[in-house]
């Protein structure tokens, strides 16, 4: 078996072709819920699960849908499967869906998961379709924990808060004292802090690359 097509498809996901530090898409609920690790992954593990659904059924019904509808039907695909996923985050998830709120729902909107149904679910077999809706909602899924993770430390001194949320009453004694008798800072956990922060990664990205380049 030939993997190669699938390491591409994971190297692109990963890192290549970043949907947060390379397309920038997703940015608004990337920036609007990681001002923690558990929003952030909670929001992540969300979008990646909508991901692979969506470029799965697109793959699969992209032989039985004339060109001319493609994308309403692609959003319905979307919609429906983040609608699955809103339930049962707030069935098993409730205090998590309730911090989340409305960014849970506008998935259907986030421009990386149309984007991948339109540019490569619908041109391939599902298998790849598969694996790029997974890389991709990886890549996506550890840049916010990243981001939240630098944020939750500069502004709490801590990481891990709250991990009850996601993890229940085992992970309740989960969160780090990073900084001990530290104030916070309260920048990093509004939303100009968000900006600095995916702005830093970015950079950092951009640096890694050009000196591998070299």
């Amino acid at each position: 078996m030939n993997f190669e097509p699938y390491r591409k498809i994971a190297i692109d996901g990963l890192w290549k072709n970043n949907q947060a530090l390379v397309a920038l898409l997703g940015l608004c609920p990337l920036l609007a819920v990681s001002n923690s690790v558990v929003n952030s992954l909670g929001l992540g593990l969300a979008t990646t699960v909508a991901l692979v659904l969506s470029n799965t059924f697109v793959s699969l019904i992209r032989n039985h849908v004339s060109h001319e509808v493609r994308l309403p039907v692609f959003v319905l695909v979307i919609a429906s499967n983040v609608t699955i996923i809103d339930l049962l985050m707030n069935a098993f998830f409730h205090d998590l869906h309730k911090i989340l709120g409305i960014f849970i729902p506008l998935i259907v909107t986030n421009c990386a998961i149309i984007g991948r149904a339109e540019a490569f679910a619908s041109k391939n077999t599902v298998d790849k379709a598969l694996a790029d809706g997974f890389f991709v909602g990886l890549g996506f899924t550890l840049a916010l924990v990243a981001l939240g993770a630098m944020r939750e430390i500069i502004g709490t001194g801590m990481l891990f808060g709250r991990a009850g949320l996601m993890f229940g009453d085992i992970a309740r004694n989960w969160s780090v004292q990073v900084f001990h008798d530290y104030g916070g800072f309260l920048l990093a956990i509004l939303p100009p802090g968000a900006f600095i922060g995916l702005g830093l990664m970015i950079a950092v990205k951009n640096v890694i690359d050009a000196r591998a380049k070299r």
